[in-house]
């Protein structure tokens, strides 16, 4: 075997233990925040997410998976990725700061009655930590998708927010298990809603 195929293995197999070492730390979290997502819809509330860099990715991918489908189909549900509109990001990072580029669309777009899905790898993002706040003052809700020691955003979460944190500290493995949690949130999202 060549060094990079032994490469190969030993990433599969640090990825799979990370993935192992998360289920059992995450299913109740996980099970929480898929509850939590369902009542705010079921009010008529919406899903808004937001995350940088490859955290970006997943925002828009969980919003893709509520407003499209998952793996059945079914009537959209209301849910909006805030790192898509190029526009207003770069006016705000501009005028502004880049910190208040998704706090700035919480304030305009979101209402009591909505939901944050906020997702950062260490937790430190000012970004994101700006929109979790923005956020709390809209009496929205966070669910937050984290990990290492879950950083600052971790640390202003309160007592309806839920907190994902991967029990990890390498950014691959915890971006790799946020896209399993954003499958597992779609997957019971879908179950509460359209049954086993």
């Amino acid at each position: 075997m060549s060094p990079l195929s032994e490469r190969v293995r030993e990433t599969f197999a640090a990825s799979i233990e990370t993935k192992q070492a998360a289920a059992g730390a995450l299913a109740e979290p996980i099970a929480d925040a898929a509850r939590l997502i369902v009542e705010r819809l079921l009010q008529g509330g919406k899903v808004l997410s937001c995350g940088n860099g490859g955290s970006a990715a997943d925002a828009q991918h969980f919003s893709s998976e509520l407003l499209n489908r998952f793996e059945r189909d079914r009537p959209g549900l209301p849910a909006l990725a805030l790192t898509t509109d190029s526009s207003t990001l770069t006016s705000v990072a501009n005028d502004l700061a880049y910190a208040e580029i998704f706090a700035r669309q919480i304030q305009a777009l979101g209402h009591p009655g909505d939901l944050l899905l906020a997702i950062s790898t260490s937790g430190q993002s000012p970004s994101i930590v700006r929109a979790a706040q923005a956020a709390q003052e809209a009496d929205m809700p966070v669910i937050a998708l984290t990990g290492r020691d879950g950083g600052q955003l971790a640390g202003l979460l309160g007592e309806g927010d839920i907190e994902i944190r991967v029990p990890a500290d390498n950014t691959a493995r915890i971006q790799e298990v946020h896209l399993l949690v954003i499958h597992c949130l779609c997957e019971l999202t879908d179950r509460q809603l359209l049954g086993e």
